[in-house]
């Protein structure tokens, strides 16, 4: 996997309910995932709509599979399946492995997050939930956690503001969830980046007419940042 953490591979995730031509976050993550593609090519580019095709939402098989294996400690990958019973278990850990195995492989991690009741969609909670595996992001041998190299970009959309110092800083429970999650996955701090568009919903609600110079302001420079982003050497090295 190497080679991965060397910024050949990109897992691009969306989760927006709305299509391209409504979602925000589509167009955002849409141009990060254009410039790297011509920086790197498209061979290590793999896309996933998780609104579109929805990872099922884990079942008893999976906590009972899951349970199991955490008693056993650190279970390689390959032999998670030897402690399957029954028909459950082995399907549910048949839809785990490809997207625990496709996070693990990608030395980017980009994803599309509106925000939908000051939280994340279901359809991004879905996947959360089925990849975070007991043991599925240790080192077999060491122990050492196998995302601390990769780089995660979150583009996120607000229809309302949310940022430090705004009347609502404290409704935003996206963020802090995002950061909680990824950096306890192991994700280095450093590696994990942020870009927010901020009054999206300015041209639509009435109420918020005011502040459509607002959202504009803060559309372009997400836009700006993304572009950065999609630029930079990915997997960088955390010091």
């Amino acid at each position: 996997m190497h080679s991965h953490r060397q910024g050949t591979s990109l897992l691009h995730l969306d989760a927006s309910a709305s299509g391209r031509g409504d979602s925000v976050t589509r167009r955002l993550t849409a141009r990060y995932a254009d410039i790297w593609r011509g920086l790197h090519g498209p061979a290590g580019y793999r896309y996933r709509d998780l609104a579109a095709q929805p990872v099922p939402l884990v079942s008893p098989a999976f906590v009972s599979l899951g349970i199991r294996v955490e008693r056993h400690g650190t279970v390689p990958l390959p032999k998670v399946a030897e402690l399957a019973e029954g028909p459950a278990e082995e399907h549910e850990w048949a839809l785990t492995l490809p997207l625990i195995t496709e996070l693990r492989a990608a030395g980017t991690v980009l994803m599309g997050v509106p925000m939908y009741n000051f939280s994340v969609p279901a359809s991004l909670k879905a996947w959360i939930d089925r990849v975070t595996f007991p043991g599925a992001f240790l080192d077999d041998g060491t122990g050492d956690r196998l995302l601390r190299r990769t780089k995660v970009v979150v583009v996120t959309a607000r229809g309302g503001c949310y940022a430090p110092g705004t009347p609502r800083e404290d409704f935003d429970f996206q963020t802090p969830y995002l950061r909680a999650y990824f950096t306890d996955l192991g994700v280095a701090p450093g590696n994990l980046h942020f870009v927010h568009a901020e009054m999206t919903r300015a041209a639509d609600v009435p109420a918020l007419a005011r502040f459509t110079p607002l959202a504009a302001d803060s559309l372009a420079a997400a836009r700006t940042a993304v572009s950065d982003l999609a630029g930079e050497r990915a997997g960088r090295t955390p010091r």
